[in-house]
């Protein structure tokens, strides 16, 4: 089955040990949430291949890449398509057009294959995100829904329950602080799998 927001939302509120609405509302989950997942994009964005795009242009390098949605990054470029080892190409993008740094005009109609990066989404339809990720995102969601709720009752000597405001303090300050060393664990795990990948070849064939 699809994870959806309900989903990692009934999820999040096991983790909060709150079955009920009482403390959050489900837009306040779902915001809580969406934070995290916004965090998790900014290291781990969703790995994308887009392999339909030509150049239009017999005179250009110049490709539309305005058809790749929530484009955050383009990661490499390869033409021609479908050799080995690939051709990987330089390229500058400005804006919606990337432009290939190619010492030969490429042909018109060639196919370019784009590898990019763009948003991990999670809605009432499903998740981009793989399993652990989900995982990473509901510790910051908790971490973020504890301190939004502890913000509004700042005032409170007993917040819920048995559990005072320094207690839950604690809860959400330890979520938040597991939730950035994930982060920067992915970052540094993100940072190894570029460094010893090929990003191009210089090879015109």
């Amino acid at each position: 089955m699809a994870t959806t927001i309900s989903i990692l939302r009934s999820r999040l509120r096991v983790d909060l040990d709150e079955p009920a609405a009482d403390r959050w509302s489900d837009d306040d989950l779902d915001r809580h949430i969406q934070h995290a997942i916004r965090d998790i994009n900014r290291v781990v964005p969703r790995e994308m291949k887009a392999s339909g795009l030509t150049i239009a242009d017999p005179a250009s390098r110049e490709l539309d890449v305005s058809s790749l949605t929530d484009l955050i990054h383009v990661v490499a470029v390869e033409y021609p398509v479908g050799l080995y080892p690939r051709r990987l190409r330089h390229f500058e993008t400005w804006g919606s057009t990337l432009s290939l740094l190619t010492d030969t005009m490429p042909a018109a109609g060639a196919g370019v294959c784009v590898y990019y990066t763009t948003q991990h989404t999670v809605d009432s339809e499903g998740s981009t995100l793989p399993a652990y990720l989900e995982d990473v995102a509901l510790v910051g969601a908790a971490g973020y829904a504890m301190l939004d709720y502890l913000a509004a009752n700042e005032n409170r000597v007993t917040i819920g329950g048995d559990h005072t405001a320094d207690q839950l303090r604690v809860f959400a300050n330890d979520r938040l602080m597991q939730f950035r060393q994930d982060l920067t664990a992915l970052k540094h795990e993100r940072r190894q799998a570029i460094r010893t990948g090929e990003l191009w070849t210089e090879d015109e064939r």
